[in-house]
Formats: C-alpha cells, structure tokens, sequence
C-alpha cells in the first residue's frame, strides 16, 4: 500500500492504492461522513489481487483531506466529482473503473455524466439515482431518521460521545443478513474519528448542493452500469437501485439479500464476483 497527500487547485485530497500499477485502474469513491476507511483495507487488498491497481481517497471534509469550519461548506457535489479526475490526474490516469457507494455514488453518477471519457465502468453501491425524481419511491425509514434526529444533542466536540453515536449509526444500517459486529465496528470508528484532522467538518456533508447540471441526463449515461443493492438497506430503500437500473438502458442490478446500506464482509464475495464478471476482471 503506498500513500499520497495531492494538492490540486488548492485542494489537498489523502489517497492510498493498493496493487500493480499497470493492472486495471479502480478508483473507489465513499459516501457521506465516511473517509477513505469505509472501504475496508483488507476489501482493497482482496480487489488488488484480480487484477486491479486500486485507490481509495478521503473526501473533502474527511480523513487528511481538506476541510472547512463546520456549518460552511464551501463547495459542491460537482466539485467533490472533479475531486474524483484530481485523484486520477495525479496518479497520471486517463480513465478508470469506478466503484463508489451511497453519496459517492451520485458524485460518481456526476463524475461519469460530464467526463464520461474517464470512465470505463460504474459499479454504484447502496445509492440512489440523481437528475430524476425519486419522490415516489420508499424513503429512510423512520427508525434511521429518528436516530439521525438524535445527532443534534451530541456534542460532536467530544469524541466519546461522537464514536459512540457513529457506532449506533453502523447497528442502524446494517441489514439483516448477518450477525452485527460491534467490536469491529467501534474499531473502525475510533481509528475514522482519531486519524481525522477535523472530525466535526464531516457534517458539512449534509448540505452538499450540486448535480443539478445532470437533469434528465441519466438514461443516457455512457459507462456499463452494475448496481449492487441491499434488499433491507434502510437509507436508500432497495427501490432506488431498482429505478437507476430501469433508467440506464443495459444496466445490471445485484440485489443482496437482507443486505443493508454497507460493505459488509459477509457479502464481499458476491459483491467482487459482481465487479469482476462487469469489468472483465480475474483473480491473478
């Protein structure tokens, strides 16, 4: 694994890459609050042995990248997509495979509408279609939104009370599939809040505007599209997968069953058997 701070147009971005550099070019992108952690390290090294040149980053706002007082973000989704082509401008590749989940899956949906020159697949995980109205569909269920409500009496400038709230945040979108893993979870948790440069900033997501500029343009999105779906996610309910599929033509949806809003290591094997029969990939 190898490490690098990029600073592009004034913007530091935390990035890391596993694997040959001459193998497949996979540039994984992570959603809201979550820095480039919430794609497990041993996930990465198990895509990089199937033929992949694989690199995570932190989001602005998470990790080592940059970020901004809390309560002023300062940018927008269409920016946190070119964040994505300064990864790859950096790293000196021309186009990728993109595999990204929950809101990285809308700035990837961005990324592949305004450059679809760079992108060469789009694997879309637990997320929801931008640019069409998604009014009619399930929404969050109630449960989640009741616990996200009780973020507003945390104070997030203790970090036990943080980790311990981001930890019920975990309990609370986990699918049924399999069994919970609490320890694991509060592992991750404790390392994302720490190695933060400023933790709190990671809020500024919530008010992140942008893609507007792709209205009305996903049915012609131009990358394969392979969305992967949680049958029980309860932030994106499973329905949106099931829209972004009826809406890009030759699209290929992979429910898993009782599956939740995350990467859960139960369901890596069927999720990278996933990315590797839509990219073309093998194990090496």
């Amino acid at each position: 694994m190898s490490e690098r701070i990029i600073i592009a147009d004034g913007v530091e971005i935390a990035t890391q890459a596993f694997g040959d550099p001459s193998h497949q070019p996979t540039l994984l992108i992570m959603g809201a609050m979550a820095s480039m952690l919430w794609w497990p390290e041993a996930f990465c090294r198990r895509l990089a042995t199937h033929g992949r040149y694989v690199i995570r980053y932190d989001n602005r706002d998470t990790g080592l990248s940059t970020f901004y007082e809390p309560g002023s973000s300062p940018y927008t989704m269409n920016d946190m997509a070119e964040d994505a082509m300064r990864v790859l401008d950096a790293y000196g590749i021309d186009s990728a495979h993109l595999i990204a989940m929950s809101l990285g899956g809308m700035i990837a949906q961005i990324t592949a509408l305004a450059d679809p020159a760079r992108v060469k697949t789009l694997t879309l995980i637990s997320t929801t279609p931008i640019g069409i109205d998604t009014s009619a569909l399930p929404q969050t269920s109630d449960s989640y939104m009741e616990h996200a409500a009780a973020g507003e009496s945390i104070d997030w400038t203790d970090d036990a009370q943080v980790i311990d709230f981001i930890v019920k945040d975990t309990q609370m979108i986990a699918g049924t599939a399999h069994p919970y893993d609490e320890a694991s979870a509060r592992d991750l948790v404790e390392h994302d809040v720490k190695r933060a440069k400023n933790f709190i900033s990671a809020t500024n997501h919530f008010m992140l505007k942008g893609g507007d500029a792709g209205k009305n343009k996903l049915s012609g999105l131009a990358a394969p599209l392979l969305i992967i779906h949680g049958t029980a996610d309860p932030i994106f309910p499973v329905e949106h997968g099931e829209l972004l599929a009826e809406t890009v033509e030759g699209a290929k949806l992979l429910r898993l069953k009782d599956g939740g809003h995350e990467i859960h290591p139960g369901d890596w094997d069927e999720i990278i058997a996933g990315i590797d029969a839509h990219t073309g990939a093998r194990r090496r």
